[in-house]
């Protein structure tokens, strides 16, 4: 129960009952249609708190943890793709059928993460408590995961309890690798001028150094592991182009871009605009070049030829360092859920994303073997299927009725008033939703970065009724698009 401070729909399973004014109380239901959910995206100021008014009483999402040890569906995850798969099953399983495992306080959107560096966003507006975030279909296990037990369906958490399960879903996101950049930590914490916007302890320092940057040498890197959303150490990099040239400063900055993958971006249509934006900007790239060490105390990046394994440093006054990511090591502690044939992700079908050897999990996300790039907008689609074929595995079925292709999406902001939207599948195929060419830098683009996806993930992606945008494009395209 809330209090409404915009004008907003009240809706029971997809049906309008009646509008809701500033200081109206209401019962939240969760009957959104995806429709509903875009409109309120477009016209309402959300909170990360939801509709209700500041004072007003807080409504508590999800169930209470009853500590019991066995769930129909166990969720091992409780970030994007855990709480979007356990607000899919509400109209699946009954109340309570659903656990989902999270260590966690605060649940946050990463994918604004960009806007804090970039001084758009506070970091609070990126959060809310994970309680509010699981939904209340579902019950909140509050631990750390210690062990898989696949071959008994079993999931042991610290303290030593052990929850089985009927069926598993492993959504348990990557782990930041700091150590496997020698120097690194130190210098997050003990240098003003290097950040990171991949992690909440660090993401605050990046809009200081870019206030405190004067003139000099600043550095943006891309590790040599799979990231989550890979274009977002280029994103930090315009932005931080655009803020100096509107102070007129660019020009007493020499901006380098390293990444340790041989393009600008593995679809060539983008990796060619990004490139042209560089060349435009000024901007110097250089590709397979990995960081392997930060000297703060000299103020000194030292880079590795990921082919040659030549190494050289260079000088900064400014750096963004992206960490390298690998999955948690519960996930490769001899339980056959992993393998070096997949790089150590879970190794699911990537058309079902059901496990290849135990047919009762399935796993999406990050900590996945599906080989697209990782983002909130894979999540959407991902989760569509995942549920799909987990509801048809549920009720007898073969788990075989949906296939997922791919689909992800970047939205490339270039600037803090432009940008490029990459969409594409498992092939590097573009899939663009709108009818014209996103390479190209747009206002548009921007505005969807800055002001669209922030509400639409709070308002219909965890709260499952977000399944991606394939519907749109083939409104757009007169239904000539996949």
């Amino acid at each position: 129960m809330g209090r409404i401070s915009y004008l907003k729909y009240l809706l029971f399973k997809g049906n309008i009952l009646a509008f809701g004014k500033a200081g109206t109380w209401v019962i939240d239901r969760r009957g959104y249609t995806t429709m509903a959910a875009l409109v309120s995206s477009l016209l309402l100021k959300v909170q990360p708190n939801w509709f209700r008014a500041e004072g007003s009483v807080r409504k508590v999402a999800m169930l209470a943890t009853s500590g019991k040890n066995h769930y129909q569906v166990l969720i091992a995850g409780g970030g994007t793709g855990g709480c979007t798969v356990a607000a899919r099953l509400r109209d699946v399983l009954p109340a309570g059928a659903v656990g989902v495992i999270e260590p966690h306080e605060h649940h946050y959107y990463q994918g604004a993460w960009t806007l804090v560096g970039a001084g758009i966003m506070d970091l609070s507006q990126t959060r809310i408590p994970t309680r509010e975030a699981i939904p209340n279909n579902a019950e909140w296990i509050e631990a750390k995961i210690v062990g898989f037990d696949p071959e008994n369906n079993k999931v042991t958490v610290s303290g030593g309890r052990e929850i089985s399960y009927d069926y598993l879903v492993i959504c348990v996101g990557f782990k930041l690798r700091f150590d496997m950049i020698k120097g690194a930590k130190e210098a997050l914490d003990e240098d003003a001028r290097v950040c990171t916007n991949y992690s909440a302890q660090y993401v605050e320092k990046t809009f200081k150094a870019f206030q405190h940057f004067d003139h000099g040498t600043a550095i943006f890197t891309l590790p040599h592991t799979p990231i989550k959303c890979a274009g977002a150490p280029q994103k930090i990099m315009y932005l931080f182009e655009d803020y100096l040239a509107e102070r007129g400063r660019n020009k007493d900055a020499h901006i380098l871009y390293f990444t340790a993958t041989k393009a600008m971006f593995s679809v060539k249509k983008y990796s060619d605009a990004l490139e042209n934006i560089c060349k435009k900007r000024g901007i110097v790239y250089s590709l397979g070049q990995n960081l392997i060490e930060v000297d703060h105390k000299r103020s000194v990046a030292v880079f590795q030829d990921v082919d040659t394994k030549a190494t050289k440093e260079y000088k900064y006054d400014f750096l963004h360092l992206t960490p390298p990511m690998t999955v948690p090591e519960v996930l490769n502690t001899e339980t056959g859920l992993t393998g070096p044939e997949m790089n150590n992700f879970v190794n699911v079908d990537p058309q079902t994303l059901r496990h290849v050897k135990f047919n009762n999990i399935f796993s999406l996300g990050d900590c996945s073997s599906l080989p697209t790039s990782k983002t909130a907008a894979a999540i959407s689609t991902e989760s569509r299927v995942l549920c799909d074929n987990l509801t048809d595995v549920i009720r007898g079925g073969s788990g075989n009725v949906s296939k997922y292709n791919g689909y992800t999406s970047c939205p490339l902001i270039t600037g803090y008033k432009k940008g490029i939207l990459a969409e594409f599948d498992y092939d590097l195929n573009t899939l663009e939703t709108f009818p014209f060419d996103q390479s190209q830098e747009r206002a548009l683009f921007a505005w969807i970065k800055r002001s669209f996806l922030p509400p639409l993930y709070w308002n219909a992606l965890i709260r499952g009724i977000w399944g991606g945008p394939a519907w749109l494009r083939r409104i757009f395209h007169l239904g000539l698009s996949r």
